[in-house]
């Protein structure tokens, strides 16, 4: 309660007691200082501490544009449905149906490097980059050992399950190394990929400096992609647009 309030308070109460219920100016200044008096004895008041800032999802500080373009030259980008190696239905930067996303929609119907960037980064920050996170809950990654881990969460959905995580946590990096080149190889088709994530989690060592990506045709009747025709594009640009939005 301020001094003003306890003033108007007494102020009230003595227009009540007074002839008329009218005061004079001479009552004034008694009224203040006993105002005053009684004030001095209520406890100070602490202000309050102002309410903590909104914490920012795991996206906003760890997705990088560096990371962003690493791990799609790791896996490439197909604009139109194909099937991919086992007979799914994928599109994108391998995104199949699984993901939420119906890819479905992309059979005949190419769509622009943009769209392919804006649905990656937003499953990404939805399905990916969460589980990362928590896989790694009380260690601190570097920028190349956190692209390095999503880059493997991407291609096998198994970061929270995986040994090389749980040996790395446990301070033994060779054995986790060894487990990560040699697990999850499809037959020995991901053998470079697994080689190129532990060279960039283990070593630091990106793929690619250049902001670039290998966009691949799709041939038909098959459905599958044209191996003999691919394109190096620069993706940078649409990139920083997909991850602002």
């Amino acid at each position: 309660m301020t001094k003003q309030d306890i003033a108007d308070a007494l102020a009230d109460k003595a227009r009540e007691l007074a002839f008329e219920n009218q005061l004079a100016a001479a009552d004034v200044p008694h009224i203040n200082a006993l105002a005053s008096t009684l004030a001095g004895r209520f406890p100070a008041t602490a202000t309050p501490p102002a309410p903590p800032a909104p914490a920012q999802p795991p996206s906003a500080d760890l997705l990088t544009l560096r990371s962003a373009c690493e791990l799609v030259d790791h896996e490439a980008i197909v604009l139109e449905w194909y099937l991919d190696s086992v007979k799914v239905g994928t599109w994108g930067i391998g995104v199949t149906n699984k993901s939420g996303h119906n890819v479905d929609r992309y059979k005949d119907s190419p769509q622009t490097i943009e769209h392919v960037l804006d649905i990656y980064v937003w499953l990404l920050r939805n399905n990916y980059i969460p589980a990362g996170v928590k896989a790694f809950a009380g260690h601190t990654l570097t920028e190349a050992q956190f692209t390095a881990a999503l880059s493997f969460h991407y291609n096998t959905g198994a970061i929270l399950d995986t040994t090389w995580v749980a040996l790395w946590r446990d301070g033994k990096p060779k054995a986790a190394r060894a487990f990560l080149t040699s697990h999850y190889l499809n037959g020995g088709d991901l053998q470079d990929r697994r080689d190129a994530e532990a060279a960039l989690f283990f070593d630091g060592v990106w793929s690619t400096e250049n902001g670039t990506a290998v966009v691949w045709p799709v041939k038909k009747p098959s459905y599958t992609p044209d191996w003999a025709h691919p394109q190096r594009v620069d993706i940078r640009n649409d990139m920083t647009k997909a991850l602002a939005a």
